[in-house]
């Protein structure tokens, strides 16, 4: 009797037994494998048990960085604005109509035009002084009806010679380089006009290249002559004498700013404003922070584009205002108390194109001077309370922090040392 013998193994579906005991190690190889995954997640996720790395943990990972010794410097920024500073009106004298004004924004120099009313031309003159009075050769009672410098058919001006014998003739000119003297005109008890604004006057004669006079305080026959070749440049009648209305002493070199008349308008005293010709800052600064704010203090402006010039700061207000539609959750109304400081710029060319525009002023707030310091990152906080460092080798030190600048901290402590390796955790 024949007996058919099936092998299990030749069955499709039936699972093939382990041969050797093989397919049992394979099994319980990759059981371990899952295991030791679940545990890495498990630790990942901060989810194992409160027990101590072992000895064999794999080192934590980040950079490390050395303790250096520097200087930290605490910087703080506030707004500002950008631009020539406040606009002023030009004290204009002259009377009369408006026949020509300059650009806003036009630079106008010593000897230039400001503007001209009746067609006559007031220049720019630097100087304190304001023009308070016509300067000229005094005039005797006989020739006060040439006084206005109307000359008559023999072209003679109405100005007394220094030696009381007549009037000057319009076109005459005292011989360059030399003083005809202060005596003018004997017939007049007042005597020759003398002051400081004599001299300031003067002084921009001779910064304009007129000689034939000697700068002091006397106008002299040698002026007026000066004043003639000056007045002739204008294409104003030579009188040898100055009005009120034909100069405007400012310090320098003026910018204009917007016009306060139209032309064919009557000139007044608000007819045209100006500001200096050097771009500034104005901060409005924190009446109650504003230690940094002293005359001479150095700061550092960035421009609208972010490029950095440095700054002075040139003087700060005495009278502090509040701030119009401040207020805190109460909504009173009043803001925090502000006063202004001025930063002006030495380098202007470092200011490029810039005319106007918000920037912000950076200045000094603390500064420590070789101090150890870690970057900022390096600090870890320690279950006992307070900042520490981790070594290289995984040991936490306590540390004390001071001053925080630039992402850097100061560090100090028994086992703070420069040079000592610390981690900084990703």
């Amino acid at each position: 009797m024949s007996e058919t013998v099936t092998h299990l193994e030749d069955d499709p579906g039936v699972a093939r037994a382990p041969r050797g005991g093989r397919g049992r190690r394979t099994a319980l190889i990759v059981s371990a494998l899952v295991v030791v995954a679940a545990v890495a997640v498990v630790g990942a996720l901060g989810l194992g048990g409160g027990g101590d790395e072992g000895a064999d943990a794999p080192p934590r990972s980040g950079s490390t960085v050395a303790v250096t010794r520097a200087t930290l410097t605490e910087r703080t920024s506030v707004d500002g604005e950008l631009g020539y500073g406040a606009e002023i009106p030009l004290p204009v004298k002259a009377t009369g109509t408006v026949t020509w004004l300059p650009a806003s924004g036009a630079s106008v120099e010593r000897g230039e035009t400001l503007l001209r009313v009746d067609d006559r031309p007031t220049v720019l003159l630097y100087g304190a002084l304001p023009m308070y009075r016509e300067l000229g050769l005094p005039v005797a009672p006989s020739a006060s009806g040439a006084e206005s410098g109307e000359s008559g058919e023999s072209g003679e001006s109405g100005a007394p010679r220094s030696d009381g014998k007549g009037p000057v003739p319009s076109g005459s000119t005292a011989p360059e380089g030399t003083d005809t003297g202060g005596a003018g005109g004997g017939t007049d008890a007042t005597g020759p006009v003398k002051g400081m604004d004599v001299m300031q006057f003067e002084t921009n004669l001779a910064a304009l290249g007129y000689t034939g006079f000697t700068v002091d305080e006397t106008f002299t026959t040698g002026t007026a002559g000066a004043v003639e070749r000056w007045q002739k440049s204008l294409g104003l009648p030579r009188t040898g004498r100055v009005g009120v209305g034909d100069v405007i002493y400012s310090a320098g070199k003026v910018r204009i700013g917007r016009p306060g008349v139209r032309l064919g308008a009557a000139v007044g005293e608000d007819a045209l404003t100006y500001t200096g010709t050097a771009r500034k800052v104005v901060v409005d600064a924190s009446a109650a922070d504003a230690a940094w704010a002293v005359r001479g203090a150095a700061v550092t402006i960035r421009l609208p584009d972010e490029t950095p010039v440095k700054g002075e700061v040139a003087s700060v207000g005495r009278q502090a205002t509040a701030a119009e539609g401040g207020g805190g959750e109460g909504g009173s109304g009043e803001g925090e108390a502000t006063m202004p400081v001025t930063v002006t710029i030495k380098d202007q060319g470092a200011v490029g194109k810039w005319e106007s525009g918000p920037v912000t002023v950076e200045y000094v707030g603390r500064e420590v001077k070789d101090v150890l310091t870690v970057p900022v990152a390096a600090l870890v906080a320690l279950a006992e309370g307070g900042h520490g460092l981790e070594t290289a080798d995984g040991a936490f030190v306590a540390v004390r922090t001071g001053l925080f600048a630039d992402g850097d901290v100061e560090v100090s402590g028994p086992a703070v040392r420069e040079g000592l390796k610390v981690r900084i955790p990703e």
